[in-house]
Order: structure tokens, then C-alpha cells, then sequence
């Protein structure tokens, strides 16, 4: 991976964290145990300290960064979907960052709470714990349920699963010329997680969310 000291001050890797080779780690950057850094992601600890607490995840091209003299924290088991940038804010405990969302400086994510993809939590909101946020500006729209907070700890699980496979197994490679017949298609070890929109339907008479 590219990784990068600054004025004397190196990146950490936990042995058990997997990073992906086109993700960039820059200076004051601390990754812990069983956590998945996916592809592009841009970890800049060159103003501020990144810290990724055991079994968080920091999905494609996702990039934390700080102001001076403050700590960008992913807390244990958070969730950073697709694309989301991470400034300056603390993230809790069991806690998701939608795709493409924006968190900003000062901001804090209630442990188990969800921020909705494409959501702007502007600097030093709080989201309560187990709520959902949504929207730009973020604002509160309600309190979880069980099902929805179990889901997101079933797909964290996933990321757990694939840092493991991913030390395991991933290597570069020349791709193939065309498919076999008989490819094998991708399947996750942990189980198959659906949708959460899936569930809502199964779980509503006549299968309407």
C-alpha cells in the first residue's frame, strides 16, 4: 500500500487489519484489529489523528481527514460506506456512515446510529444513539428498530469476513481473456446478507416496505 511518514511520524497497521494495496496512508494513522481499508480510500494523518478502533471498516474511496490538533475516530465496529468523507468527527460504536454521506468537523454519530446515504451532518451536530439521520443538512427522523440495527451488524460482519479472505487470498493479477463456462460466481462465507428494503418487505403483510 502506499504508505507515507511525515515529520518522523509513521502510519500503524494492526498484523490483522487488512488494507488494500491502492489505498493511501498518510502520517498519524492508526488502523486496529480486524479492520477492512478498501480500494482508493485516502487516509490523510497529516494535520490530525485517524483512528479506526477494532473491526471498523473504511469503505471504496473514503477519506478521513482533520483540522489541527483534533482526532477523526471510527469507533469499534463502524461502518463507512462508498465514498463518504470523514472531517474532524467521531463516529460510535456500531455505528454507519451511508454512501456518499459527509460528516463533519466536531460532528458525533451515536453509538448503533445510522447516517443515510448522501447525508450532510454539518459541524458539531449530534445524532443520537440508535437514530436514523437523513437528508442535507442531516436531521434526525427517527429512532432504529431492532431489525434495522441488527442488519447493519450483519453487514459489518461481512467486512469482518472479508478482511480475513482478503489477507488470505487477494493478489494481483493479469484479468482473464474471457469467462469460463463453468466460473465459479462470489459468494460470502458468512452468509448472504440482503437489502434492508428485503427485509422490510418480508416482514410487512402483502410485501409492501
Amino acid at each position: 500500500m502506499p504508505c507515507y511518514e511525515i515529520d518522523g511520524i509513521r502510519p500503524v497497521v494492526d498484523p490483522s487489519a487488512y488494507v488494500h494495496p491502492s489505498a493511501v496512508l498518510i502520517g498519524d494513522v492508526i488502523v486496529g484489529p480486524r479492520c477492512y481499508i478498501g480500494p482508493c480510500a485516502s487516509l490523510r494523518g497529516d494535520f490530525g489523528r485517524l483512528v479506526l478502533e477494532e473491526g471498523a471498516n473504511l469503505q471504496d474511496t473514503c477519506v478521513m481527514h482533520g483540522f489541527p490538533g483534533t482526532d477523526t475516530v471510527v469507533g469499534v465496529d463502524g461502518h463507512i460506506g462508498h465514498g463518504a468523507v470523514l472531517h474532524g468527527c467521531r463516529i460510535g460504536r456500531n455505528a454507519m456512515v451511508g454512501m456518499n454521506a459527509v460528516v463533519m468537523d466536531g460532528a458525533e454519530i451515536g453509538e448503533a446510529a445510522i447516517v443515510a446515504a448522501m447525508a450532510f451532518v454539518k459541524a458539531q451536530q449530534q445524532i443520537p444513539p440508535r437514530s436514523l439521520a437523513v437528508g442535507s443538512p442531516a436531521r434526525v427522523l427517527r429512532t432504529l428498530s431492532e431489525q434495522e440495527i441488527a442488519w447493519k451488524s450483519e453487514g459489518t460482519a461481512t467486512y469482518h469476513a472479508l478482511a480475513v479472505r482478503s489477507l488470505a487470498s487477494m493478489r494481483e493479477v493479469e484479468p482473464l481473456t474471457q469467462a469460463d463456462a463453468a466460473r465459479r460466481a462470489a459468494t460470502m462465507p458468512v452468509g448472504e446478507v440482503e437489502p434492508l428494503y428485503k427485509l422490510k418487505q418480508a416482514a410487512t403483510p402483502g410485501g409492501e416496505g
